[in-house]
């Protein structure tokens, strides 16, 4: 069985992050071990959520797998609660990254032409230290517009997009992803490139949106990789089953704050995985 490790934040309460990536990627057939960067009592769409920030026990871990020679097939990292984490991250690369280990980075951090309120404008350039060192990398647009200084537009063309791409290729990535791609008024998707050439998958565009939507993206395409998909079939599922989610969410009002119930689409992935 292969094994992934996954860095980033755990929302006791609220689908994002580990509470995401650790279900889904373990209903696929993979193991999940967790670096919990922080310990929040509900996602941050919540008020008054609690959080302990978690940066001292990052290398400590590291240091306790390394001693048990604990092998991982990847390493995925999201929410990074703090620009303070990410020497932290890059030394637990070091550390744990073996020739065989992918390097899979969700840079999460902003949205809508915006960072997240608990960054400052500093917090990019750090980030980009991290992206810098991925095989692969999936921002949304925003966040690439952040990592490479780019104007952030609303609206947009293709060739808008492969810049941003290359960009994101010339900070070091190996292959870029970009998340929350669309040409067309009902289509969404992605669009990516590995250096020689761009590839690209679209579906419907749904009329709502939901939090935690970019990590079942995510875990879906690290579950995907490590099942033996080429990554842009893994690209398709990953697109193709966070839409699922959202359709099974759409009857339940309180999923605006709770987020995607992707528990429910579950089989759904299960079944695309054993036909495939």
């Amino acid at each position: 069985m292969k094994r992934v490790a996954s860095i980033q934040d755990i929302s006791c309460l609220g689908r994002c992050s580990l509470t995401v990536a650790l279900p889904v990627i373990s209903a696929m057939g993979v193991e999940c071990a967790i670096v919990p960067t922080a310990v929040l009592s509900t996602h941050t769409m919540f008020k008054d959520f609690t959080c302990v920030d978690l940066t001292d026990q990052i290398l400590p871990i590291a240091n306790h797998w390394k001693s048990e020679d604990i092998h991982f097939d990847a390493i995925y990292t999201g929410y990074l609660a703090s620009k303070e984490q990410v020497g932290d991250v890059l030394t637990f690369f070091d550390e744990m990254k073996s020739d065989d280990t992918l390097l899979f980075v969700d840079p999460a951090m902003a949205d809508h032409g915006r960072l997240y309120p608990a960054f400052g404008p500093d917090f990019p350039a750090e980030m980009a230290k991290v992206v810098a060192r991925a095989d692969v990398t999936v921002p949304n647009i925003t966040e690439a517009c952040l990592l490479t200084g780019s104007e952030y537009r609303e609206v947009y063309n293709e060739d808008y997009i492969k810049e941003l791409l290359q960009k994101l290729v010339a900070l070091g990535a190996k292959k870029a992803i970009l998340t929350g791609v669309s040409f067309e008024e009902d289509r969404l998707g992605v669009m990516g490139y590995d250096g020689c050439g761009y590839f690209s998958y679209f579906n419907e565009k749904a009329p709502m949106s939901y939090h935690g939507t970019g990590d079942i993206f995510s875990a879906t395409v690290v579950g995907s990789l490590m099942r033996g998909l080429t990554l842009e079939e893994a690209l398709q599922m990953a697109v193709d089953y966070t839409l699922q989610c959202i359709r099974v969410t759409r009857s339940d009002p309180a999923a605006t704050w709770y987020g995607v119930e992707f528990e429910r689409a579950i089989p759904m992935l299960c079944e695309r995985l054993k036909n495939r």
